[in-house]
């Protein structure tokens, strides 16, 4: 699992990358509430690669602020690939960034099934390609209590955001 400490030296290497490669980041969240994105403004200088963060807690927000089709949350769920797609499509869009990830997950105590157990999180992660987006996903199982799954879920969104911008 990740620590505090962990995530703010991948923010700090992220913020620095995407300086240096003259991009810039957006993130739409849903279990993490925000905190991929407080992980990236915690360091200094990444208001010139980061203007958006949208926390879309309930599928309503995932609808109206980033374009999730209601029929895609019906079949899928919440925590899908086809719904963090759809959600990163939607911060890219709206953000004008050149990278946008998405997460959404059962960080517990409560809410798992048997398809999704607690610790069952979903990132995309959506590059501008063009007028378009490459898109990727892909779905972690978690270990530990609400706070490990949320940490441990930061910083793999970190970490694939910085793997895109190197490849």
């Amino acid at each position: 699992m990740a620590d505090h400490e962990a995530i703010r030296t991948l923010a700090t290497a992220l913020v620095s990358e995407l300086t240096e490669t003259g991009k810039a980041v957006a993130t739409a969240e849903s279990c993490t509430g925000g905190w991929v994105a407080k992980a990236i403004t915690d360091i200094a200088g990444s208001s010139a690669v980061f203007g958006y963060g949208i926390v879309s807690y309930a599928n309503g927000a995932k609808e109206s602020i980033l374009g999730v089709q209601n029929m895609t949350l019906e079949e899928h769920g919440s925590v899908s690939a086809e719904v963090v797609e759809e959600m990163s499509k939607g911060a890219l869009h709206l953000s004008g960034a050149d990278i946008a990830v998405a997460v959404s997950g059962v960080a517990g105590p409560d809410g798992g099934t048997k398809e999704k157990p607690v610790g069952m999180v979903w990132f995309a992660w959506a590059v501008r390609d063009g007028a378009n987006a490459l898109v990727d996903t892909s779905c972690e199982q978690f270990t530990g209590d609400r706070e490990l799954v949320r940490e441990a879920s930061v910083a793999y969104a970190l970490q694939g955001v910085r793997e895109r911008i190197e490849s």
